[in-house]
């Protein structure tokens, strides 16, 4: 620009600030780290899009789940919509249910529609089946009819089968193709699954033929048919299977997938490894919580809720301690004559129930990874016998030696061995037969076997060792 005078003038000015360095996003205990979390929480408060997508653009759903779990619940939605077309829903999968549902509660319609319907089907279908109805049906209203459609179709199914959880994203072709026709249908159409590693073959009903895994696909000529080359033998997964069967067949046998057929033996969908694995983690988990009286409960859950959920495991904790000390009470009369058996017959209920509580968390788990059946069941009860035995001498020689040390009486330390060693094969015996029953009778035995374990330990040890006591002493 000229001033007045006719001379030029130049008007300089500040350059651009480069924008602020990223935070590193785990720290050395690989835990997300507070500084980056504190970036994050910035850029919601700011209502910073440019920033928030900044620092997560280049993240993976997984690490974008673990953010959203360690928001506050009004600042999950709230990162979502600054992030709009960037965020990815496949992060949603990655929450717990109650923070999932949480968060699709808090989100217009119209956003959760347009987003999952990005996604696999098996992905899309996992966020909306914790929906109500209500809202699930809101959810796909705004979505085209076709993906729609195919989603209804799969929320149909079973809630634990393997319909569910199947994609729907496949390719299928006739088995008078060629080679060469399969290869260029894959180059050249746009509808198809982002990740595949096999084609299907179908008849002109649609009816499963077989596979042909990639790598031969790509190893035969061009004008060899595809029935030619056919997998025939492929493991089938039925639609209305349990996950948890599907997920042992991928166990068994290494699978990377599986065709799902429906009861015409039409191709309907395939089932991946990632779900598969996903299965097993569930069951691991609430095979974990179950054992433990907690349910389905989850670290985001409502205070009442996890009270309500935890009341009724505690109250039959509460029976059982009171059935012991009803055993307790009947020998107030040697209690109060000895002291020493008040002291020492703790020792012998709780050593039987650890006892008990690791024989029932193997016996449990082996039930629900089918490791034990109607062939070896006898087998395994008598190996766990012999190791109460062996771990009841071995006890009851450390716990007797302390009984006489403590009270200086020989004959305590032979009462309490005693007990000890009894205690420890009933606990051996409960451990294991108390699951396989509650099994036999189609029940869960993650859910109910240690409260009646915890049971037979404390009544065993108890009546035991202080029956013991009024043998061997001659209470009267």
């Amino acid at each position: 620009m000229s001033d007045p005078a006719g001379e030029s003038t130049t008007i300089e000015r500040d350059p651009p600030a480069a924008p602020a360095a990223l935070p590193p996003l785990r720290d050395e205990d690989d835990n997300l780290s507070a500084a980056f979390l504190d970036a994050v929480v910035a850029a919601i408060e700011a209502s910073d899009a440019e920033r928030a997508r900044l620092l997560t653009e280049d993240l993976h759903e997984a690490d974008v789940g673990a953010i959203l779990e360690q928001l506050d619940a009004e600042q999950r939605p709230a990162l979502i919509q600054l992030l709009g077309d960037a965020f990815d829903f496949t992060a949603l999968t990655e929450l717990d249910e109650a923070t999932r549902v949480e968060i699709l509660e808090d989100l217009p319609a119209e956003t959760v529609a347009e987003g999952i319907s990005e996604l696999d089907s098996d992905d899309a279908v996992y966020i909306l089946e914790d929906l109500d109805s209500e809202e699930r049906e809101e959810i796909l209203a705004q979505m085209p009819s076709i993906e729609r459609l195919a989603l209804k179709r799969s929320l149909d199914y079973p809630e634990d089968s393997a319909g569910r959880r199947m994609q729907t994203e496949f390719i299928a072709v006739a088995p008078f193709w060629t080679v060469g026709q399969t290869i260029d249908l894959m180059r050249e159409s746009d509808d198809l699954p982002e990740s595949f590693n096999e084609v299907f073959v179908v008849d002109p009903a649609f009816r499963f033929l077989g596979r042909v895994p990639l790598d031969r696909l790509l190893r035969s000529a061009r004008p060899v048919k595809m029935g030619e080359i056919v997998d025939e033998g492929a493991q089938i997964v039925e639609a209305t299977d349990e996950l948890s069967s599907v997920a042992r067949l991928f166990q068994r046998y290494n699978l990377i997938s599986a065709p799902v057929v429906d009861e015409s033996r039409r191709l309907v969908g395939i089932m991946t490894i990632d779900d598969a694995v996903d299965v097993i983690e569930e069951e691991a988990d609430a095979d974990i919580k179950r054992l433990g009286g907690v349910g389905d409960e989850e670290v985001s859950d409502r205070v009442l809720s996890i009270a309500r959920s935890r009341l009724p495991w505690l109250c039959i904790n509460l029976c059982t301690a009171i059935l012991a000390s009803f055993v307790i009470g009947l020998f107030e009369t040697e209690l109060q004559k000895m002291v020493a058996l008040a002291v020492l017959m703790p020792i012998v209920a709780s050593q039987g129930g650890n006892a008990g509580t690791q024989t029932m968390t193997v016996a449990v788990r082996a039930l629900a990874t089918r490791a034990i059946g109607p062939h070896n069941a006898l087998r395994v009860v008598g190996r766990e016998l012999v190791v109460g035995c062996i771990n009841g001498l071995f006890f009851a020689c450390i716990v007797a030696g302390v009984a006489v040390w403590r009270f200086g009486i020989a004959d305590l330390g032979v009462v309490i061995a005693a007990a000890m060693l009894v205690n420890l094969i009933a606990a051996a015996l409960a451990g294991i037969l108390i699951p396989l029953v509650i099994h036999r009778f189609k029940f869960d035995p993650a859910i109910a076997s240690g409260a009646f374990v915890t049971t037979v330990t404390d009544l065993v040890g108890f009546f035991s060792f202080l029956g013991f006591a009024a043998l061997w002493f001659g209470f009267g």
